[in-house]
C-alpha cells in the first residue's frame, strides 16, 4: 500500500471545543491536512464527559464537517485523553532471561512491556500508556534500542500513565454511540508535544504546556524521552468565568472580550483604553477599562503559571530544560502569556504552532495552537502506523484496510473494547 494512501483521523474532544482532523502524509513525510470538523463542545467538564448525549452530537457535527471537507468517508479514529484524573509514575521494571546465549530479541521487549501493563493500580484506575524511557543490560544503563545486544537480565526505566476506567470508558462509548471506532486513545500532552516541539527541544530538555479550555497538560522531555506529565484543572474556561463575574458581564461577552482585548500583563494596557459591551436589554452599554480586565486575566494566568512551575519542579528537571517551555493551545493565543511566563519562572519561552509537520498550503486556520492536539492525534496515528507495519511478526498479516490501522498491543483498551462488545445493547 502507497504511503499517501494511509488516511488518519484525529478527534480532540476539548471543553470547549471537538476537533475532528483528517491527515494524509505526502511523498516528503509531511501531513496534508484533507479537511477538518469543528464544534462546539456542550458536554464535556474539564476534560472528562459529563453529558454522554451532548458530546456525541457534538462529535457528529464535527465529523460530518470534516467528511464534507475531506470527501473522506470515516470510519476510524485516533481520539485523546485528557483530564484532571490523569496521573503518571516513574517504575522500573526487570526480565531475566532463560538463554543468555540468543540475542534480545522484540519479544523480550514486549514481555517486559507487558509485565508493566499487569501491576496492581488503586480500584477504578487503568494503566492508559506505558512509555520505556531507557533500558539496562545486565546492569549496562542507557541503552535506548537493546533488541540484537547478549544479555542475561534486560531491565527498563518506565513512564507510565494512568487515568480513570469510567472517564474512557464514557469517551469510548461517546465514540461508539457516534458510529465510529477508536483506533487508539492517546494521551493529548503526548500528541500535542508531537505537532509542536523539534527533536532537538526534546533532547536539550523542554516543558510543553497545553492550555486547553478545561485543562493545562504539562509534558516535560529530556534527553528526547519524556520524563513527566501532568494534568492541572485549570484553563481558558476558567479565566472566562473570572471576567464574567469580575466585569459583571453575560459568559458570551466575556469571552469575546478575553479573545479580542485580553492580556495576561495589567501593566501593558494603559488606564484610559475603554472598551464598550452592549447592555442587556435596552440597558444602557457597559464600559470596561482594557487595564481592569488584563488585571483580571492576569491573576489566573499567574496561578495557572505557579501549578505549571510546581510541576516542573517536582519532575526534578527544572534546571535541565535548556529549550525552557514551549506554550501551545487555545490559551497560549492571550498576549503577553510568553512574557509573563518569562517572568514568573526564569526560563525561555515561545509559543508552540503545529505547523513545523504540515504541508504547504495548509490553511492558516489550521496551524493555530489551537489545534496542537489535533493535528498531534494524526502524527502519533501515523508513527503508531509505522510501527507496527515494521514488526517482523505482522509482515504476512498487514492486509490492513485504507484508514484502519489498529495497534497490536491494547491490553487497557482491549479491556474496554470488551466491555463494550459484550454489552452491545447498551448502546443502542
Amino acid at each position: 500500500m502507497e504511503a499517501s494512501d494511509i488516511i488518519i483521523v484525529g478527534l480532540d474532544i476539548g471543553t470547549t471545543k471537538i476537533a475532528a482532523i483528517v491527515g494524509r502524509r505526502n511523498k516528503y513525510g509531511k501531513i496534508e491536512i484533507l479537511g477538518s470538523g469543528k464544534t462546539e463542545s456542550i458536554g464535556v467538564k474539564r476534560g472528562v464527559v459529563s453529558n454522554i448525549e451532548n458530546t456525541v452530537q457534538s462529535i457528529k457535527k464535527a465529523i460530518e464537517e470534516a467528511e464534507s471537507k475531506s470527501n473522506v468517508k470515516i470510519d476510524y479514529v485516533n481520539v485523546g485523553i485528557a483530564g484532571q484524573h490523569i496521573k503518571s509514575l516513574q517504575h522500573r521494571g526487570i526480565i531475566i532471561r532463560k538463554n543468555i546465549d540468543d540475542e534480545i530479541c522484540q519479544k523480550d521487549v514486549d514481555d517486559l512491556l507487558e509485565s508493566m501493563r499487569n501491576l496492581n493500580m488503586s480500584p477504578g484506575e487503568e494503566i492508559i500508556d506505558v512509555i520505556p524511557q531507557e533500558y539496562i543490560v545486565d546492569g549496562e544503563p542507557g541503552i535506548r534500542e537493546p533488541v540484537g545486544m547478549l544479555g542475561n537480565s534486560l531491565e527498563a526505566n518506565f513512564h507510565i500513565i494512568i487515568g480513570q476506567t469510567t472517564a474512557a470508558k464514557n469517551i469510548f462509548k461517546c465514540v461508539r454511540k457516534s458510529d465510529l471506532d477508536i483506533v487508539d486513545l492517546i494521551l493529548e500532552p503526548i500528541a500535542s508535544a508531537k505537532a509542536v516541539l523539534s527533536d532537538e527541544e526534546k533532547e536539550a530538555g523542554v516543558a510543553l504546556v497545553d492550555i486547553g479550555g478545561g485543562t493545562t497538560d504539562v509534558a516535560i522531555f529530556h534527553d528526547g524521552i519524556i520524563r513527566h506529565t501532568a494534568v492541572i484543572p485549570f484553563g481558558g474556561d476558567v479565566i472566562t468565568e473570572d471576567v464574567k463575574e469580575g466585569c459583571s458581564i453575560i459568559k458570551k461577552h466575556a469571552e469575546e472580550l478575553k479573545v479580542k482585548f485580553g492580556s495576561a500583563l495589567a501593566s501593558e494596557n494603559k488606564e484610559e483604553e475603554v472598551v464598550a459591551i452592549p447592555g442587556l436589554r435596552g440597558r444602557p452599554p457597559k464600559e470596561i477599562t482594557l487595564k481592569n480586565l488584563a488585571s483580571i486575566i492576569q491573576a489566573r494566568i499567574e496561578e495557572i503559571i505557579e501549578h505549571v512551575y510546581f510541576e516542573i519542579k517536582n519532575s526534578g528537571y527544572e534546571n535541565k530544560l535548556i529549550a525552557g517551555i514551549v506554550l501551545t493551545g487555545g490559551g497560549a493565543l492571550l498576549k503577553h502569556i510568553a512574557q509573563l511566563t518569562e517572568f514568573m519562572t526564569g526560563m525561555d519561552t515561545r509559543i508552540g504552532y503545529p505547523n513545523e509537520h504540515l504541508a504547504e498550503g495548509t490553511i492558516e486556520e489550521l496551524a493555530s495552537p489551537t489545534y496542537s492536539t489535533g493535528i498531534g492525534l494524526v502524527i502519533e496515528g501515523f508513527e503508531r502506523y509505522d510501527y507496527e507495519n515494521q514488526q517482523p511478526a505482522n509482515a504476512e498479516t498487514h492486509s490492513v484496510e485504507k484508514e484502519s490501522p489498529m495497534p497490536k498491543d491494547k491490553s487497557f483498551f482491549q479491556k474496554i473494547q470488551d466491555f463494550f462488545d459484550s454489552d452491545t445493547e447498551d448502546l443502542k
